[in-house]
Parts: C-alpha cells; sequence; structure tokens
C-alpha cells in the first residue's frame, strides 16, 4: 500500500479540513457538561465564601455572647499606690484603701567579700540547704571544692531551681559579694541557709535566720515582710502586692504606701456591652453582604434561556436559603423573662429592604444602664439555650460542624463535579477514538485514491502510446 504523509494529497480532498469540521462538531457534546462543571466550581467555591462569612459572624457572636459584659465595671483611684482590675462580679461602690507597707521578698548577701568570682572558696565538697518557711521542703544542693567560687555557687543555685535567685555583685575596688534573693515576697518565703562540709563556705554565707546573729555568713540586705493596708478601715496582711481576696471580684494591685486614705471607685460600665453590640450588628450586616452577593439576580431580556453572567453562584440555592431564614427568625427572644424580647427594644432594628440591621446607640446605652442584666437575658439568656446570641451560637456550630447543612452542600456538589469528570472523560475518549476511526478511514481512502489515480495515469499514457502507433 502506498504511503500517504500528508491526508488529502493522494485523493486530492481536503480531507484535513473535513476531519477538523468532524472533530468540532462531535467535540460540542463536551460544551454542556463543561458548562455545567463551571457552575459547580463556582458552587463549590461559593460554599467556602459562605462559610468563611459564617465564621466571621460567629466570631462576633461569640464575643457577645457573654454574660459578663453585662456587668462590666471601671476602676479609677485618688492615689497612684494602688490600682484595681475587676471581673463581671464586682460591685459599684466606693472603697477607702490606707497601704502602710508593700510586700518585699528577702535577700541575703555575705557580709565579706571576694577579690575575684571565680577563686575556689572550699577546700573539701560540700551541701548548701536552703530553706524558705515552715510549710516547704529544703532544697539542697551539692557543691564541689572546685565549682565553690562566686560564680560556681552562683550557677548551682539558679540551676537547682530552689525558689531563689543567686547573683554576683561587684561591688567596687576589686571586691565581690554573694547575694541570694527570695522568688516570693513575704514573711512567709524568708530563708535560712546552711552549709555541710566545708567550715570556710559555712562561715561564708551561712544564715540561721536570725538578722542580728553575727555569726552568720549573710546578712538581711532586703527584709522579707508581708504587704499591709487598711480596706474600708479593716485591716488586712498579704504576702504578695498583688490582693485577690479582699474585695470579692476585684484585685489589688500595691506600687506604694499611701499619705492617709485613698479612694477606690468601682463603676458600671456599659462601653464593652456597647462595642460588642455594635460589632456584632457590623459583623451580621458583612454577612447579609455575603448572602446578596451569592444570591445576586440580574434579569436578562424576555424569551432568553440564558442567564447573565453576573449572577451568584448560589442563586436559588436551597441551603443558603434555609440558613437565611433561620438565623433572621432568631432575632427575637419572645421566651425572654425579662422586658426586653426584641432587638428593637434595645436600638437594633432590620431594615425591611435590605434585610440589614441598623443601631441606635443612644437607646442601646439607655437600656443598659437602665436595666443591664434585662438585656443579657435577652441576648445571652442561661447561655446554654436561651437568649438570642446562645441560639444562634448552637446553630452556627452546627452549621458549620463537619456534618453540617454547608459540609453536606459541599459533598453533593463535589459529588457532581466528579460525575461530571468521569461523563467528561468518557465522551471525550469516545470523540478521540471516533476522530482517530475517521483519519484511518481518510487515509484509506486517500491510499485507494492514490492507486486508482495512478492506474488511471497509467492506462491513459497506454492509451495515448497506443494511439500514436
Amino acid at each position: 500500500m502506498a504511503s500517504i504523509s500528508t491526508l488529502g494529497v493522494g485523493s486530492g480532498l481536503d480531507l484535513s479540513s473535513i476531519l477538523d469540521s468532524l472533530e468540532t462538531a462531535e467535540k460540542a457534546a463536551l460544551t454542556p457538561i463543561s458548562t455545567q462543571q463551571t457552575s459547580y466550581t463556582a458552587k463549590l467555591s461559593a460554599y467556602g465564601t459562605l462559610k468563611s462569612a459564617l465564621e466571621t459572624f460567629q466570631t462576633a457572636n461569640t464575643a457577645l455572647n457573654k454574660a459578663d459584659l453585662f456587668s462590666a465595671t471601671s476602676t479609677s483611684s485618688s492615689s497612684t499606690a494602688f490600682s484595681a482590675t475587676t471581673n463581671g462580679g464586682a460591685v459599684a461602690g466606693k472603697y477607702t484603701i490606707s497601704v502602710s507597707q508593700l510586700a518585699q521578698a528577702q535577700t541575703l548577701t555575705t557580709r565579706s567579700t571576694q577579690s575575684d568570682s571565680k577563686t575556689a572558696i572550699a577546700t573539701t565538697d560540700s551541701t548548701i540547704t536552703i530553706q524558705q518557711g515552715g510549710d516547704k521542703d529544703p532544697v539542697t544542693i551539692d557543691i564541689s571544692a572546685a565549682n565553690s567560687s562566686l560564680s560556681g555557687i552562683r550557677d548551682a543555685i539558679n540551676n537547682a531551681k530552689a525558689g531563689v535567685t543567686a547573683s554576683v555583685i561587684n561591688v567596687g575596688n576589686g571586691q565581690y559579694r554573694l547575694s541570694v534573693t527570695a522568688n516570693d515576697t513575704g514573711s512567709d518565703n524568708a530563708m535560712t541557709l546552711s552549709v555541710s562540709g566545708d567550715s570556710a563556705l559555712q562561715s561564708f554565707m551561712g544564715y540561721n535566720g536570725t538578722s542580728t546573729d553575727a555569726s552568720n555568713g549573710m546578712q538581711e540586705s532586703v527584709t522579707a515582710q508581708n504587704a499591709k493596708l487598711k480596706v474600708n478601715n479593716v485591716d488586712i496582711e498579704n504576702s504578695s502586692n498583688t490582693i485577690s481576696d479582699a474585695l470579692e471580684n476585684i484585685t489589688l494591685t500595691l506600687n506604694d504606701v499611701t499619705t492617709g486614705n485613698q479612694t477606690l471607685t468601682i463603676k458600671s460600665d456599659t462601653s464593652k456591652a456597647e462595642s460588642a453590640v455594635s460589632d456584632w450588628v457590623d459583623a451580621y450586616n458583612t454577612l447579609q453582604d455575603t448572602f446578596s452577593s451569592l444570591t445576586k439576580y440580574t434579569a436578562v431580556d424576555a424569551g432568553s434561556d440564558a442567564q447573565d453572567t453576573s449572577n451568584g453562584a448560589l442563586l436559588g440555592d436551597s441551603t443558603l436559603r434555609t440558613l437565611q431564614t433561620q438565623l433572621k427568625s432568631m432575632l427575637t427572644n419572645s421566651s425572654s423573662s425579662s422586658t426586653y424580647k426584641t432587638l428593637a427594644q434595645i436600638g437594633v432594628t432590620t431594615d425591611p429592604s435590605t434585610g440589614k440591621l441598623e443601631l441606635d446607640s443612644d437607646t442601646l446605652k439607655t437600656a443598659l444602664t437602665k436595666d443591664a442584666d434585662g438585656v443579657k437575658e435577652m441576648l445571652v439568656g442561661d447561655g446554654k439555650t436561651t437568649g438570642t446570641t446562645t441560639r444562634i451560637a448552637t446553630n452556627l456550630t452546627s452549621w458549620l460542624s463537619s456534618t453540617g447543612i454547608i459540609q453536606a452542600a459541599k459533598d453533593g456538589v463535589s459529588k457532581t463535579l466528579n460525575n461530571l469528570t468521569e461523563q467528561y472523560n468518557k465522551v471525550s475518549d469516545r470523540i478521540d477514538s471516533m476522530v482517530a476511526r475517521y483519519k484511518e478511514q481518510f487515509t484509506q481512502l486517500d491510499v485507494m485514491m492514490n492507486s486508482l489515480n495512478s492506474t488511471s495515469s497509467y492506462l491513459t499514457q497506454q492509451f495515448e502510446n497506443n494511439s500514436d502507433d
């Protein structure tokens, strides 16, 4: 069989164009599948956008769904000698504070000095025992003779995590002292320090707890002491300068002693709740913008079958419509035991044309000032089953879970996309096989026509030669 290098050469026909036209016509069957793939891919992406928008709203809803927002307080002090922080249960009022003594951590410093920090003090191996208070276990630290320099002792104490911190102090003129400070303030954390093994080391740094005992190698450079103060003329003593048990739900931080009585004022603070409501309204409206974008519809000319390309990917989607409807239904709390049962009563109203919320800040502030507990009851409820934000939180958690409505919708779309891919591949393979068969048939036609043309030329030539004879 003759070889044909270019389709159509043998027959003189434009078989390449014919083959291309046949292939184009067959591939038209792929267009509807591709269109569906594009549509479902856009829908899958849109579900991701929807989920992200719901998660953003969930963050704002979680922030508002906190009972202590509505009992928040602010503090002010007439003196910088102390400050206070509160939690949601603090009672508004004024308190008289007088601080006569701050808590201190004990520091022991060696009486004698060393001419450098690297020379060993002991000639035999020793053990240092540090005891803090009567209710703590003593800590023993091994000190070898070779490692009994000031820096060696310092490092051994610090590495032992004994509740104290050691340091070497350069006191000038080439002289050094060892200093040991308790990590915690208060007289209960005062320490004793004893050395067994080397007498020189014991003499250098022993301390038996009696500051006036001249036999001690160390002396108190800072005395351990508790904080002392009066709250509403009641004496209080505490091992720390941070006091959380003097006033219920109020933590005092002492910075200095006071001159006479000073005043701590606790006031109700509605600003945190106002801010949380405002953020919640903004987040809800942003979510509505996402709903609108995903369901956007642009009208087309009458009689047109095609949809506008700017339409939202979830136009007419039942999943989004369900979320939107259920969310809207949860904006009221008619079962609230307080006088507040609707958002409108606290200044949050709905624009009927857009579905967005509008906030009247003055109305909200008035409601919070008048009855913060009532607002909390409507919004938060019991934090488990009742309350607007509580019910929304429960539903958001369900919607966004791995078995929720959004994931189910995404799984359905993914399954459809997989089926479309299989369908596309099958049709494409069928077209490829058909085009290959056409090409083979056209090639055979070319070969046959080429052979016939050759025979025709040969016979014509023979006839012409016979005629010449």
